[in-house]
């Protein structure tokens, strides 16, 4: 059995594993959702766009529920004060996020245009606020969240969700849809022809600038802000309450990772270089570089932003040393072991599983297409 530092280190990898996947296979899903009155001026030209996610939308949410339930075996106190703390968030998030089924699904039931524009904005929200909702909740890791545990490890609240709605949050909520929006617009560009994709082409060329420019620019704003620094750690290879540690705020506190490690300068600088190559490639029309770098930015971005809080996973900003990390919100040893176990014989199942979907469903979806196959077509 590895040891328990090992393991909590393995765990954090793996989750971040999880939500890197969320975002790159349900992203693209929210990202066509979001394009979605704009690549779409005509009913055909919409169905399009729906029909490249509408057969594997459901399989790539369960990224979101597996991410979930790895977070409550892994870090069960991050689960219990995150999920509070965020709790009208992921309501917020949820309900925007049952529009997709009965929108997927109900669309195309009556040709009426009323019915149909309905669910077409409804897939629209169901695209656009889940993607906000998921960025303003980690721009809220940077800023703290209201939670404090007392001695006997109660865990208190306060602040709600107007708190939340704070500029950096809001800020990175608008980094999150634009890096969504991005990465369906490149699909779309790859999977689509004619109207669509072209389309889809511009939006990837601006979307990819936009995207650049706005990373750089919250990179500056989080440059400028007070981070948690760790000054003292018990004995991270034995279980630890969050009380066995000394936390400080300081001055560019996020940035403190990059003044230890200088090769971690090469996310950032990545996820910018991944960005600009995305629009670059959608402009000359290389549809797959395009596709792989907007893939590739989302990947950059999130690491760039786990690595950065490392080794925290939740921040307190009523109480520094109520903050969570990586080495004492772990569950037991032989839970992540079993964890780990699991996850090493289940996620290559997964993986090949999806490589095989997506195998079967590769090809163009065209006005053609849907008009020949209009009675499987969403």
């Amino acid at each position: 059995m590895l040891e328990y530092d090992t393991l909590k280190l393995i765990c954090w990898g793996l989750l971040a594993t999880l939500l890197i996947g969320f975002a790159l296979m349900d992203g693209f899903d929210m990202g066509v959702a979001i394009l979605l009155p704009y690549v779409g001026r005509t009913d055909e030209e919409r169905r399009v766009a729906i029909n490249v996610v509408g057969p594997t939308w459901e399989g790539n949410q369960v990224w979101l529920v597996l991410a979930g339930g790895a977070i409550f075996a892994a870090w069960p106190l991050v689960y219990a004060a995150g999920f509070s703390v965020f709790y009208y968030a992921l309501v917020l998030a949820l309900c925007a996020l049952f529009l997709r089924p009965v929108g997927f699904d109900y669309r195309s039931k009556l040709a009426n245009p009323h019915w149909r524009s309905f669910w077409d904005w409804g897939l629209f929200v169901g695209g656009l606020v889940p993607a906000l909702v998921f960025g303003i909740a980690i721009g809220n890791l940077f800023v703290g969240l209201p939670f404090r545990f007392d001695d006997t490890m109660r865990v208190s609240y306060g602040g709600g969700l107007l708190d939340q709605l704070n500029p950096f949050g809001l800020y990175c909520g608008l980094v999150s849809a634009c890096l969504l929006a991005l990465h369906g617009a490149t699909l779309l560009l790859l999977r689509t022809e004619a109207a669509v994709g072209l389309r889809a082409r511009r939006a990837a060329m601006v979307l990819g600038c936009l995207l650049a420019l706005l990373f750089i620019l919250g990179g500056v704003w989080l440059a400028g802000m007070a981070g948690l620094s760790l000054q003292s750690q018990g004995e991270v290879a034995k279980a630890l309450t969050p009380f066995e540690k000394t936390v400080t705020r300081v001055a560019g506190g996020w940035l403190h990772n990059y003044g230890r490690w200088d090769w971690l300068w090469l996310l950032p600088a990545s996820g910018v270089a991944a960005a600009l190559l995305a629009s670059l490639s959608a402009w000359r029309g290389w549809r797959w570089a395009a596709f792989l770098a907007s893939a590739a930015a989302i990947v950059a971005i999130l690491l760039t932003a786990g690595l950065s809080l490392f080794p925290f996973v939740l921040p307190s900003s009523m109480d520094v040393q109520s903050s969570l990390t990586l080495w004492d919100a772990s569950s037991s040893h032989k839970t992540l072991w079993a964890m780990l176990l699991v996850t090493a014989i289940l996620l290559p199942i997964v993986l090949l599983y999806t490589s095989w979907v997506y195998r079967v469903l590769r090809g163009p979806v065209t006005v053609e297409t849907i008009r020949r196959d209009s009675h499987t077509a969403y």
